[in-house]
């Protein structure tokens, strides 16, 4: 009896929280979003540095193809016709540092926690992946954000702005992703985590 009233109680708080926290269009950002997920063969030192050498390779090779690319959907397109591409530049990166691992290259749906780039963070949930494994793919992974193009950015906050909303991201959006210190907005962070897993 009391576990029922214990999840009785949670789900009248979730509840709550989706009253009154307006988290609906942040929910959005995962429609708006391409993370890159860079797995490594294992956690050797080598296998690391490897990693990292293939990172460099792959998102430079996407950041040609992605530059004159204003939609999600249209970046999802270009990726998903140069999948080939980016495997072989993964490919020579990995031959060109020694490696005779074999590397595989897909876009795909992939769950990812919440976590904070810089001076911006992204709930955790459901998002299109490019995802780049190396090997066993066993080893710490390398994460970014692909589209909008944040991978390699050392821009001010401003253009980091004008980056996202040009992507399609909305100025509310925007601001939670940027509010990284704001205790209202991980709340609603929590909150979108607890409701994708149970809806998403």
């Amino acid at each position: 009896m009391k576990r029922f009233w214990g999840f009785f109680m949670a789900a009248a708080m979730l509840v709550a929280a989706f009253l009154i926290l307006p988290i609906h269009g942040e929910a959005g950002i995962y429609d708006n979003v391409i993370r890159l997920h860079v797995l490594a063969n294992s956690d050797s030192e080598e296998d690391q540095a490897i990693k990292l050498t293939v990172r460099d390779a792959v998102t430079e090779k996407t950041q040609m193809l992605l530059q004159n690319v204003n939609s999600r959907a249209e970046a999802e397109a270009v990726l998903h016709q140069s999948l080939p591409l980016l495997e072989d530049a993964a490919r020579e990166a990995l031959r060109q540092a020694g490696s005779a691992d074999a590397v595989a290259v897909t876009l795909s749906e992939e769950r990812y926690p919440t976590r904070q780039y810089e001076s911006l963070a992204f709930p955790a949930g459901e998002y299109l992946s490019l995802r780049v494994m190396i090997g066993e793919a066993e080893g710490q992974n390398w994460w970014c954000v692909l589209f909008p193009p944040l991978c390699l950015s050392a821009a001010s906050a401003q253009d980091t702005e004008a980056v996202c909303l040009s992507a399609g991201l909305t100025g509310e959006q925007y601001r939670v992703i940027a509010d990284t210190d704001s205790t209202t907005y991980k709340l609603r962070f929590k909150i979108l985590e607890v409701a994708e897993a149970i809806f998403g």
